[in-house]
């Protein structure tokens, strides 16, 4: 005997057959992926696509380095000089405790972070490689520096060209001053980021970032005056070898023996065997730093 429709048991779902529907959109693939992580290690390194707090330290460094190039050349202009009174090449280095505080503050940004919050296992799910994943995060933390260093620069030489100094002398300086930032940028990013990798909390990456820039100066300027180079007007020669112990000075005396800056008084690399011995440790730097990163993340 059925039952009446009113009293029999309620249906409790419906299988509907539409059949296995594949995905038909456009691959990517990993240079799309990595391009995109580059992307947002760029923007995360001056707090774009963040809170506005993220925004404040980023933007205020780039403001601290880049108003003192406004004033030099209002002032250069104003008193009619023919020559800018700071060389574009010595420009980051006048400010590197300002460019390491950057370092220090948004390396654990680009590789902290995701150690964290235990995001870097999502990225490897997709098509990218550790290697695509070091290569983005380096790029990103070297273009932003550059970014921070170049803008002062632009703005030192496009007030000097339109002040009527010298183009030829302004443009050759300029080209040193780019390559001195390309330097800076790869030594302070190379340890910056190997130092931020080892560690998943933010403020332990930045206190041994800043740490050890910080002391590493501090010893070379120790072991200068043993050697005789903070009392003597011009230091001996073989004091200029301290610049080996700070990541800053390394490069700033490689630039200026590279390209004839300066006095005898200023540090530089001593002489042609200085400047083989500095460029192979910021070589040996950023390719030691760049593969212990890839090292590194190779076990997550």
């Amino acid at each position: 005997m059925s039952l009446p429709p009113e009293t029999r048991p309620a249906e409790t779902g419906v299988i509907h057959d539409i059949g296995y529907r594949g995905y038909t959109g456009p691959r990517l693939g990993r240079g799309y992926a990595t391009r995109s992580l580059f992307t947002q290690g760029l923007r995360a390194a001056y707090g774009l696509g963040r809170s506005g707090r993220s925004k404040v330290l980023p933007m205020l460094v780039l403001a601290v380095v880049t108003l003192p190039a406004v004033v030099i050349v209002a002032l250069a202009i104003v008193q009619g000089r023919t020559e800018l009174p700071l060389d574009y090449p010595t420009y980051p280095s006048a400010l590197g405790l300002v460019v390491e505080l950057f370092v220090a503050a948004q390396a654990p940004v680009l590789m902290s972070r995701d150690l964290r919050y235990s995001t870097v296992p999502l990225y490897f799910s997709r098509p990218i490689t550790r290697g695509d994943y070091v290569r983005a995060k380096f790029g990103a933390m070297v273009v932003a520096m550059l970014l921070l260093m170049t803008a002062p620069m632009v703005v030192l030489y496009l007030g000097a060209v339109l002040g009527g100094m010298p183009v030829g002398h302004n443009t050759a300086h300029f080209l040193y001053g780019l390559a001195a930032a390309v330097l800076f940028a790869l030594v302070y990013s190379a340890v910056g980021l190997l130092i931020a990798a080892s560690t998943p909390r933010r403020g332990f990456g930045v206190a041994a970032i800043m740490g050890f820039l910080v002391v590493s100066q501090g010893i070379a300027v120790v072991i200068l005056g043993i050697a005789g180079g903070l009392d003597n007007p011009v230091p001996p020669e073989s004091a200029n070898w301290v610049g080996l112990l700070s990541p800053g000075w390394l490069v700033e005396g490689l630039v200026t023996q590279l390209f004839g800056l300066g006095s005898a008084a200023d540090l530089h690399a001593p002489g042609a065997l200085g400047v083989t011995v500095f460029a192979l440790e910021a070589a040996v730097i950023v390719a030691g730093s760049y593969g212990l990163l890839r090292r590194r993340y190779r076990s997550i």
